[in-house]
């Protein structure tokens, strides 16, 4: 405004008088909405079968006349166990119709641990697939679900479950939600102890949902492809809910195969996909990368880990984006993201705070730090934080401060132009001769070494050092490592006492669903 004009009095908006806000839709209703503007669009493609989001929102009617059929009430929790399928996103969004929670299981879990999560989060009805019943009737003994529903065929004491593809004959009322209301329990991995459940709101997805389409730049035209499981945020979160939300169309496959992804990248025209860097990097070096139609994709979405140089490289040659970014199941997914112009110059990192989200670091005693290059605990706050640890409340208070600030446990910096790196976990930290190595940064001067497929650092006790530095690698074909060889690598780089003192040569890395590193097994003692 211009010096000595007249100030500038705008009317208020009507709704702010009547106490209005910009909604918060619940996964059901934005789900409803969708489907009555764009009922012939194409909503999900699995199996060779498609859905319009006219028959998509018919299903999950009729599954919502099933579950209340069952008696399921507000706030119930049904449990899904079972591979990438549609009924996933029919039973979570059916739930949401009844103020219900959802509980995805990750299907890899083993029946100890299937029934851990299942009493935790005390199970009304268990929906499960011919392939996993079996894991469930093996703790059936020991759990109190009341009802099991299977999802595909019969199976003795297990209630089948009827048609979908016709409407229900009465369908239950669409129950208002608020943002707080609590949509999905998701589990965490539990490295350490037993999994805790992140409790995730209609508004965390509503949010996250959000920063997924602003981030991906999402519409309705959009053909998005998603291999990673549903039960973890990632595959959940981070591409198929904002899709839906968007009104695109999405081919959703079964499980993790590159020359299949590649197949209906090209089939499909696919324009959007979500990945870990370990998929991207397989399908890199599948026979067929090179020759593959590729041509449609305007952005890969990656997480879980950042994307190497040398991948980075490979999927550039071949003119695709990767829009990198970190996230977490108490996040709903997204927490920042590093747009493609930037990945090289800012490499490592993981980016800037998404639109919606906030974040900071804090030191070990809770002090904001400003400083460029000094790191702190990462710490997030928004609307897509979750509500807390179901039944943890011990857990939840611990994990946020008096501002609302929730504490990741990661440790971090931020360069002079705002961008975030991860340096490791807190729990993951090695402490060598008093002082601290960031197993993430001798990881990324490791990698480079030209026999080193993937490599882990990890800590093993030392009586001289306390902890010494352990490298754990895959070697390319046909390669061979000392770890003397090793050291001289990495000497150029690296202080001493960040050099590994141990070289451990496996065949490859563990991992879990979504592609990050099982550090917890590889600490394990040797059988």
């Amino acid at each position: 405004m211009n010096a000595g004009a007249p100030a500038v009095s705008l009317p208020d908006w009507p709704g702010s008088r009547a106490g209005l806000t910009t909604p918060v839709l619940g996964l059901a209703t934005w789900l409803r909405r969708v489907a009555e503007r764009h009922p012939h669009r194409p909503a999900i493609t699995c199996d060779e079968r498609t859905w319009t989001y006219a028959e998509l929102q018919q299903r999950v009617e009729a599954m919502a006349a099933v579950l209340a059929a069952q008696g399921l009430q507000a706030g119930d929790r049904v449990g899904y166990l079972g591979f990438n399928h549609p009924l996933f996103l029919v039973a979570l969004h059916a739930c949401a119709r009844l103020n219900a929670i959802f509980v995805p299981l990750n299907f890899r879990l083993s029946g100890p641990e299937i029934a851990f999560i299942a009493e935790d989060a005390g199970l009304r009805v268990l929906l499960a697939d011919a392939a996993h019943r079996p894991v469930v009737d093996g703790i059936r003994d020991g759990l109190r679900c009341p009802c099991y529903l299977a999802l595909d065929g019969e199976a003795p004491g297990w209630a089948t479950l009827p048609a979908l593809d016709r409407p229900a004959a009465a369908v239950p009322a669409e129950q208002p939600t608020a943002p707080d209301d609590v949509a999905l329990i998701m589990y965490t991995s539990g490295t350490t102890g037993h999994p805790k459940g992140a409790m995730l709101t209609h508004g965390n997805f509503w949010t996250n949902n959000l920063n997924g389409i602003l981030s991906n730049g999402l519409r309705c035209e959009d053909v998005v492809l998603n291999f990673a499981p549903l039960f973890h945020v990632g595959g959940l979160c981070s591409v198929s809910m904002p899709a839906m939300q968007a009104g695109a169309h999405l081919v959703l496959h079964r499980a993790w195969d590159a020359e299949a992804v590649m197949h209906d990248i090209a089939r499909h025209r696919v324009s959007v996909t979500f990945a870990v860097p370990s998929m991207l990097l397989f399908m890199s070096q599948h026979p067929g990368f090179g020759a593959a139609d590729l041509s449609s994709l305007r952005t890969i979405a990656v997480g879980g880990a950042p994307m190497p140089l040398p991948l980075l490289q490979r999927y550039a040659e071949r003119g695709i984006p990767v829009n990198q970014g970190f996230g977490m199941t108490e996040t709903t997914a997204t927490v920042s993201l590093l747009i493609p112009e930037r990945s090289i110059d800012k490499l490592g990192s993981c980016g800037t705070p998404a639109l919606l989200t906030e974040v900071c670091l804090k030191d070990y005693e809770g002090r904001l730090i400003t400083e460029p290059h000094q790191r702190g605990e990462l710490c997030i706050r928004g609307g897509n934080v979750m509500r807390g640890y179901w039944n943890r409340p011990d857990a939840t208070a611990a994990a946020f401060d008096d501002e609302g600030w929730f504490h990741s446990g990661d440790v971090a910096y931020v360069d002079e132009d705002g961008f975030y790196f991860i340096c490791d976990r807190l729990k993951d930290m090695v402490i060598s001769g008093g002082e601290n190595v960031y197993p993430a940064e001798v990881e990324s001067v490791l990698y480079r070494h030209p026999a080193v497929a993937e490599v882990a650092v990890i800590g093993a006790p030392d009586e001289r050092w306390g902890e010494r530095v352990v490298a754990v690698a895959a070697l390319k074909p046909g390669e061979q490592l000392t770890l003397e060889a090793l050291q001289a690598f990495a000497r150029q780089e690296l202080a001493g006492y960040k050099l590994p003192r141990e070289l451990r040569i496996v065949d490859a890395l563990p991992r879990n669903p979504t592609g990050k590193v099982l550090k917890a097994r590889l600490r394990q003692p040797a059988p």
